[in-house]
C-alpha cells in the first residue's frame, strides 16, 4: 500500500486544505495517511515549521505548501505504477 505523511499543526489553513485534498483522493485510490503534529514535539517543530504543509508519499517529499487533487493523483499513480508496496 503507499503510504502518505502530512507534516501539519494545529490551526493551519494551508494544512487543512492540504488533509482535504488527500481525504477527496483516498475515496477513489487506496493509500494510508498519517498526520504528523509538528507541535508534537520541539524538534519536529525546529525542522518543520517553515516547511508545512508538507506531504511526503512511501519516503519522498512530494508537495509542500500546496497540491491538487489531479497532482495527488498522477503522483500515486506514478508511486502504483512503480509497484510500490509497504
Amino acid at each position: 500500500m503507499i503510504r502518505v505523511e502530512i507534516y501539519s499543526k494545529r490551526g493551519c489553513c494551508l494544512c487543512e486544505e492540504m488533509k482535504e485534498v488527500l481525504l477527496r483522493v483516498q475515496r477513489d485510490i487506496s493509500f494510508s495517511i498519517q498526520e504528523i503534529d509538528i507541535e508534537s514535539s520541539p524538534a519536529l517543530y525546529e525542522a518543520y515549521k517553515e516547511r508545512i504543509p508538507l506531504v511526503i508519499i512511501n519516503g519522498q517529499p512530494a508537495f509542500k505548501f500546496h497540491m491538487t487533487d489531479g497532482e495527488l493523483r498522477r503522483r500515486l499513480a506514478r508511486e502504483d505504477s512503480h509497484g510500490t508496496s509497504a
